[in-house]
């Protein structure tokens, strides 16, 4: 039902460069979908996105390029500490998530400032498609209302429970088609039970 009322991108069409996926993330955390996209757009056009080139930019130009974005004083320090560390531990290359373990790749990540589960699952999913289904808010807040994980689950419990309950190949839509449902109908203040395709399967709605 889901698949009717939503589209999902092909995972093929997503940012192929492991970095950029991982700088949206950063700049995408407590801000809009809108904003995100007009503060990468912003960066981009000022510098080319790899470690190289934002560890020797200005911190003043990152800012100015992420103000429509929440924090962006706090993310231009994170964005160029990332790159620094980038080179300094992986000699510039975040090439380890398609070539190291789940494990080792998501701890790796994770060592970096700015990078909690969900950003480094994203980047795990998105570019390596490796099997792991990152949790945002509106995938948590979804899959809460559905009962599909307790309302008490923190982030790897709710992210291990999903992913018990689909098969690794439907990670990318389910991670997709939750957040779309979260952001049209399941709204986290005034959800449209009345419109949602799926109310009649959801014990939240109000039918």
């Amino acid at each position: 039902m889901l698949r009717t009322s939503f589209s999902v991108p092909r995972l093929s069409d997503v940012e192929s460069d492991p970095f950029k996926v991982l700088i949206r993330t950063i700049i995408s955390q407590s801000t809009a979908e809108a904003n995100t996209r007009r503060a990468y757009q912003n960066l981009s056009r000022k510098f080319l996105i790899n470690p190289t080139v934002l560890v020797r930019a200005d911190v003043a130009e990152i800012e100015d390029s992420l103000k429509v974005a929440g924090l962006y004083r706090n993310k231009s320090k994170i964005l160029k500490k990332v790159a620094e560390l980038v080179i300094e531990r992986f000699n510039g290359s975040l090439g380890f998530v398609y070539e190291s373990s789940m494990e080792d790749a998501r701890k790796k990540l994770m060592s970096l400032p700015g990078v909690g589960p969900k950003t480094a699952d994203v980047v795990l999913l998105f570019f390596a498609q490796r099997p792991t289904l990152p949790v945002d808010t509106h995938v948590n807040r979804v899959s809460k209302r559905l009962n599909l994980v307790s309302s008490s689950d923190d982030y790897e419990t709710v992210r291990e429970s999903l992913q018990r309950l689909y098969a690794a190949e439907e990670y990318f839509d389910v991670h997709m088609l939750f957040i779309a449902l979260g952001r049209k109908y399941c709204k986290a203040l005034k959800p449209l039970h009345s419109s949602c395709p799926v109310r009649e399967l959801c014990p939240s709605a109000e039918i």
